[in-house]
């Protein structure tokens, strides 16, 4: 199993739109972490203008789907997303252990 950063770069009104696409976003996000594809999500404070979602899996295509269903991206509360590979080697759930 790998790992995969899905990371959402939000748009300027990220806040004040946010509301009303809440409850759906964090749905989605609960489904996914239920699932075990999801390991942890959040945004990045000070400035609020990042979102870091870890995922893990085989390969990249449950963070692209969750990025693709998401009413934060279809509703442009994202201006823009990536999903890049994380080598993780430290920790219990490391994919790739160094001792």
């Amino acid at each position: 199993m790998n790992h995969y950063l899905l990371t959402y770069h939000l748009a300027p009104d990220y806040l004040e739109r946010r509301p009303a696409f809440r409850a759906e976003h964090l749905a989605l996000a609960w489904e996914a972490s239920k699932r075990g594809d999801l390991v942890l999500g959040g945004a990045v404070e000070e400035p609020l203008d990042t979102a870091m979602l870890p995922f893990a899996g085989d390969g990249p295509e449950a963070a692209e789907a969750f990025a693709r269903a998401d009413p934060y991206v279809a509703q442009g509360l994202v201006e823009r997303w990536t999903v890049r590979r994380w080598n993780t080697v430290v920790g219990d759930s490391a994919a790739n252990p160094i001792h």
